[in-house]
């Protein structure tokens, strides 16, 4: 067994030679993405992620794990940032490539071993590009060491597997106002999410929005009307570009904000280190912002647009919930229609708070911090309907965070999916999640007194 030990300015890094394996040679077919190595292995994550078939929120949770890992690799070499975890000594000439490198495929053939041959051969092209020497064998161990601790941090941390699986969840009785199946009936979309540790956040309960309205305020009646008019499937009122904007924010928010913070870390030509601290705020604090929004909706049990407004949309035969038919909200403000449906298939989870004014808030917090500046002036990917499923063709600029936040209200409006009221719930969650986690995390280290 090679064995070698680096002391210089670290801890002692023990090197076997099964660490060895595979730095120059894999599984053949791997391209690396563009981009430094944190970009790299960013694109890595995600499509791994995406391509599990992880919904949305728990998607963010793998994202934050691999990203928190190399971010934590990066860290203690580049000597700048605070890590997330405990930080350990490293040997400061170590390669930060190498150890994003490292740090990135660990985590991710521990949660998605399936995918362990074609990680393997991005570590192998990845790890081969980088010279040999004391430099790079320190690296690789510092991203295993850095993988392993996340590892074990986030053991029993309330992570449901298989992916994509539902769990049980306290329900309400049924009646007005509470959530329905909707079409086309999947079952609930992983209540289990709402219970997953946070990464940065202390207490998930204390940022929650306050109930919905009541079903006899004039909040409720004028969000409901205006839904039923501007979110119906065949609308006219709703006008084309308003249709265009609902169908672009149905794209992967994974993919959408992930490439968004790659290409910001381009523009900037940022290094190794600092793009791994970028990935991973825009991950992590994804992450809770996600987790935060899936507990409030698990919790009130909000019904949507679609089963408020057609008491038909009810599954047939009953779903579990409720009865069959639906029932309606007692309010003679309110109208029932018959046959409507939204403009996009409705999320098979509970209304409010809104998942993805959350989501969205969240970011251009990150955004407005990292930045300097709320006025972002950024350029977002998302789908074009004249495409190809899935596309991120379609790109549109926002000059503030306020101009995000205020679109993504309107976009889940149009797209017939939430309340004004339910977005704007959100909004102000993921505003708050993230300015906690920015306010206990990512920050400079503190200089040491002489």
């Amino acid at each position: 067994m090679l064995l070698q030990r680096i002391t210089r300015g670290g801890v002692l890094l023990g090197l076997a030679v099964v660490l060895l394996a595979g730095v120059t040679t894999g599984p053949a077919g791997a391209t690396l993405p563009p981009g430094n190595a944190a970009a790299q292995w960013d694109k890595i994550a995600e499509e791994t992620a995406i391509g599990s078939g992880a919904f949305g929120n728990e998607g963010l949770v793998y994202m934050g794990y691999a990203t928190a890992a190399m971010y934590d690799a990066a860290a203690p070499i580049q000597g700048t940032y605070a890590s997330l975890l405990p930080p350990f000594r490293v040997y400061k000439k170590a390669s930060v490539d190498a150890a994003v490198v490292e740090a990135g495929y660990r985590t991710l053939v521990h949660f998605f071993p399936t995918a362990a041959p074609k990680l393997d051969a991005y570590r192998a092209e990845a790890l081969a590009a980088i010279p040999d020497g004391q430099a790079k064998l320190a690296g690789i161990r510092i991203g295993w060491v850095s993988a392993n601790q996340l590892i074990r941090e986030r053991q029993d941390d309330g992570l449901a597997t298989p992916i994509a699986s539902t769990s049980i969840f306290p329900t309400l009785p049924a009646g007005p106002g509470v959530w329905r199946l909707t079409p086309p009936y999947a079952p609930p979309q992983t209540p289990w999410v709402g219970n997953v540790k946070p990464f940065v956040l202390d207490d998930v309960d204390r940022l929650l929005p306050p109930a919905p309205p009541s079903l006899s305020s004039s909040t409720w009646v004028n969000a409901y009307n205006e839904v039923k008019t501007l979110g119906e499937a065949t609308s006219a009122v709703r006008t084309p570009d308003q249709t265009a904007i609902a169908r672009f924010w149905s794209a992967n928010v994974i993919a959408q904000y992930n490439r968004l913070a790659r290409d910001i870390a381009a523009a900037r030509s940022l290094g190794v280190a600092d793009s791994a601290r970028l990935f991973a705020t825009v991950d992590v604090v994804a992450a809770d912002a996600q987790i935060s929004v899936m507990r409030g909706k698990y919790r009130y049990l909000f019904w949507r647009p679609v089963t408020a407004i057609d008491p038909t949309a009810i599954k047939p035969g009953g779903d579990g919930f409720g009865s069959v038919p639906g029932v309606e909200d007692g309010n003679p403000a309110t109208v029932q229609q018959v046959g409507w449906r939204p403009l996009l298939t409705t999320p098979n989870h509970p209304e409010y708070p809104g998942a993805h004014g959350s989501m969205t808030s969240a970011m251009a917090e990150v955004l407005n911090s990292f930045l300097g500046t709320s006025a972002i002036n950024v350029q977002i990917h998302g789908f074009d309907a004249a495409g190809a499923a899935g596309n991120l063709d379609a790109v549109r600029t926002f000059a503030t965070a306020e101009d995000l936040r205020s679109e993504i209200v309107n976009a889940r409006l149009w797209a017939g999916l939430h309340y004004r009221f339910s977005s704007e719930a959100g909004v102000a969650l993921g505003k708050e999640v993230a300015q906690y986690d920015l306010a206990h995390a990512f920050g400079k280290l503190k200089s040491k007194k002489k």
